[in-house]
């Protein structure tokens, strides 16, 4: 089912004239492009409506040419009306209001008034061919740029530093980085989110990062030693079998129609076979990927169904180590999509099913 007919399927249940989307993520979903000019607001500067018939592009006299020349890659201007508005006569859920007047029921991912809420989350699952296809390059653009600062850290690198240069590698590529976490030997495990500060890395250190083009999110971790701790490698492995059983439980929950709740039940049990019980309490798990950092994380009875195809980003963590890449998932595969066959890997078995992928190792680099 394509896009607009998930979008008919949605007006129809509901009985709605149409539906709009002005927050970036879903845009970027229904349009390719980006609205967005100023990261701190909910909504973007523009929206796009779908009647069950046409696609309508609203926004103001400031923005209308550059997104329509710049901003509508999926789009060709026969598919969809634009509409424009004075920048000083309203705001964008004004103008929305403004021009679905007398049309019918509508609703919006944004508050406008008179106007239903539409949640996106369910209409953006699962991940259309083309989307397939932009996250496979997002992701493996994404490790390219973290891994390529990851074998040139030093000890006495500080986390900010790893972070700036980070920023700095994505950005070249055209990405975004929404998330990006260093936490050296002596942060990292005490704090499950390590929020680089000016400390130096020390004997180990870990990155994550959550990027984001094209409306897509992809996220990865990566663990540099220099002079590893004795326990490292131990609790790294936990990690990575927990990981793995979370993305084997992902895939046979789809195939019994189950929901997070249940993939959530099987990460619980990992933990208890690897001899970490109860760690999954010191930090969420994480869940479906895709037009946002997490479409949904997953929680203990959590009834958001478990849909295939469909990128999964699971980050379980044992205190000081973690594992996380953004993976594929189909009927019958996982794709690695952060990932780039220049990192070393290794083959794990999942914790408590029979099911066995390759995982990133620890880099060791010399001081």
């Amino acid at each position: 089912m394509d896009k607009r007919e998930r979008l008919e399927s949605y007006l129809e249940t509901r009985d709605l004239d149409s539906v709009w989307f002005a927050r970036p993520n879903s845009f970027a979903w229904l349009t390719g492009g980006t609205n967005v000019v100023d990261r701190e607001t909910d909504a973007g500067v523009a929206a796009v409506g779908y009647d069950g018939a046409d696609l309508t592009v609203l926004t103001d006299n400031i923005e209308a040419d550059r997104i329509v020349d710049e901003e509508l890659p999926d789009l060709e201007t026969s598919e969809f009306s634009l509409e424009r508005f004075p920048w000083h006569a309203s705001s964008l859920a004004e103008a929305i209001e403004a021009h679905v007047k007398n049309d019918g029921r509508a609703s919006a991912d944004v508050a406008v008034p008179g106007f239903e809420t539409v949640d996106p989350t369910p209409l953006r699952q699962p991940l259309t061919e083309q989307d397939r296809e932009r996250y496979r390059r997002l992701a493996q653009e994404t490790a390219a740029a973290v891994e390529s600062v990851c074998r040139e850290l030093r000890t006495t690198d500080t986390e900010l530093e790893v972070a700036s240069a980070i920023r700095v590698a994505l950005s070249a590529r055209e990405i975004e980085a929404p998330v990006v976490l260093v936490g050296g030997s002596e942060r990292v495990q005490r704090y499950r989110h390590y929020t680089p500060k000016r400390t130096e890395l020390g004997e180990y250190a870990l990155v994550s990062v959550t990027t984001q083009r094209w409306g897509l999110h992809a996220s990865c971790s990566r663990t540099v030693a220099f002079d590893p701790p004795e326990w490292l490698e131990e609790r790294h492995e936990a990690a990575t079998r927990v990981e793995t059983a979370a993305l084997a439980a992902t895939r046979s929950v789809a195939a019994d129609g189950g929901t997070a709740g249940d993939v959530f039940t099987a990460i619980q049990e990992a933990y208890d076979d690897v001899g970490y019980g109860g760690e999954w309490r010191h930090h969420h798990q994480g869940g479906a990927a895709g037009f946002s950092g997490r479409e949904w994380i997953a929680t203990p009875d959590h009834e958001a169904s478990v849909e295939l195809p469909m990128a999964y980003a699971w980050n379980p963590t044992v205190q000081g180590a973690k594992s996380e890449d953004t993976v594929l998932i189909t009927d019958d595969d996982y794709e690695i999509l952060t990932r780039t066959d220049n990192w070393p890997m290794t083959t794990v078995d999942a914790a408590g099913v029979d099911e066995s992928l390759e995982r990133p190792d620890v880099l060791v680099l010399e001081e």
